[in-house]
């Protein structure tokens, strides 16, 4: 097996080469080379109220596993409380054992991965800005994987794509507010009080101002100004 520093030298000298969403699928590839991982997944999580939204970046699991098992469950997984922080010890997730993990897999869910080739899944939190990014590796036999080598393969991660925030901006773009969220901030951009809103759209002031709180905490903006700009920038309206 290559070691990590053989297979990629420095986080910055590599982050240079990483200008297209091909370059990020190259690397990630060469990375489960280094490491002996089957497969992998590189993940953005929008949290919202009721339910997590997953924007899947890079991944080489084929479609029907990810059709088949569906974007909560993945979103589940890599927010569940085996998911390795940076500096922390990974944990791995033994999909034949994963109905234990209450809330996270259910049996069905479990088997088709295990079948599917995804018998082990390490899930790990890679801090890059204030993005919320997730890598799920996996192998189709446990055991594989060494967590002293996926400690090192996180930190790496963290660095090269920290150099790249312009690429993971334009890869994890999306619209993460709801139909009613968006009608409600689009009529704040245009000067509208909050009875206003509520005139226009038929509801109450105050599920305007939830609306909008809504919105709010998804751009983790600090205020309405700050929310509006949010969306203007990413071409929501």
């Amino acid at each position: 097996m290559t070691s990590l520093g053989e297979q990629f030298g420095t986080s910055t000298g590599l982050a240079k080469r990483l200008a297209s969403r091909g370059d990020l699928s190259g690397f990630l590839m060469a990375l489960c080379q280094a490491i002996g991982a089957d497969s992998y997944m590189l993940v953005a999580v929008v949290n919202d109220q009721n339910r997590s939204d997953v924007r899947i970046v890079a991944s080489n699991w084929i479609y029907d596993t990810i059709q088949l098992v569906g974007h909560e469950t993945v979103a589940a997984i890599a927010q569940c409380a085996h998911a390795a922080a940076p500096g922390a010890r990974p944990r791995p997730i033994t999909t034949r054992e994963a109905p234990a993990l209450a809330g996270v897999l259910g049996g069905e869910e479990a088997r088709l991965l295990d079948v599917l080739g995804h018998g082990e899944i390490y899930a790990l939190r890679l801090n890059v800005g204030r993005q919320r990014l997730f890598m799920l590796l996996s192998t189709e036999e446990p055991g594989q994987l060494d967590p002293a080598e996926l400690a090192r393969a996180q930190i790496r991660c963290c660095h090269a794509l920290s150099q790249v925030p312009d690429l993971l901006a334009a890869t994890t773009q999306q619209d993460p507010l709801s139909d009613r969220e968006r009608e409600c901030l689009y009529w704040v951009s245009e000067g509208k009080t909050t009875d206003e809103v509520a005139l226009i759209l038929g509801v109450s002031s105050n599920t305007v101002n939830s609306y909008v709180t809504h919105a709010i905490q998804k751009f983790s903006a600090s205020n309405r100004v700050m929310a509006v700009a949010t969306a203007i920038r990413s071409g929501i309206f």
